[in-house]
Parts: structure tokens; C-alpha cells; sequence
């Protein structure tokens, strides 16, 4: 019962990340926020499921790896944004 609970905890939380990813926000640091948090309740579902199964948790290593990157690579991109642009709003540059 208690492992039902902890993956309706994900599915809520995997919800709630694409619900202010697909939100229209203005800066994009809140998007890649909303991206981290989808990445973690995919991390914390994932993490249940091998745990219910008894697999070895090699793989959440590699996903973790890999969530780390991408994480890593966002915030090169927001560094970047802010320093040519002097912010990160979505409006205040052209994306062409």
C-alpha cells in the first residue's frame, strides 16, 4: 500500500513539472526549474519501480549522470543568455 501511495507521489509530481513547463513564463529560469523537477519525480518513479522489482540501481546512476548534464548544460545557457542579453527574459532578444 504504502509503494501505491509513493507512485501516486510521482505521477502527482511528474504532473505538476509539465504543468509549469507548458505554462507560459517569462524567464528561463523557471523553466529549467520545472525541467529539474520533472527529471527528479522521473528519478524518484523510477527508483520505485526498481526497488518493487529488485533490479540493481546501476541504472539510476546513469540517469542521474545524465539529469546532471543536462542540468549543468541549462545553467551554461542562462550564464550565457544573461551575459549577452543582460537578462533572461524570453521577449528581450530575438531567437532567430
Amino acid at each position: 500500500m504504502m509503494i501505491f501511495y509513493m507512485m501516486i507521489t510521482s505521477f502527482i509530481m511528474l504532473m505538476l513539472g509539465n504543468m509549469i513547463f507548458v505554462s507560459k513564463h517569462k524567464h528561463l529560469m523557471i523553466v529549467l526549474l520545472s525541467l529539474e523537477f520533472i527529471v527528479l519525480s522521473m528519478y524518484f518513479f523510477m527508483m520505485i519501480i526498481f526497488l518493487m522489482q529488485e533490479f540493481n540501481m546501476y541504472m539510476l546512476m546513469v540517469f542521474l549522470v545524465f539529469s546532471v548534464c543536462e542540468g549543468a548544460l541549462g545553467l551554461s545557457i542562462l550564464v550565457s543568455m544573461i551575459r549577452t542579453h543582460g537578462s533572461d527574459y524570453f521577449m528581450s532578444f530575438n531567437m532567430l
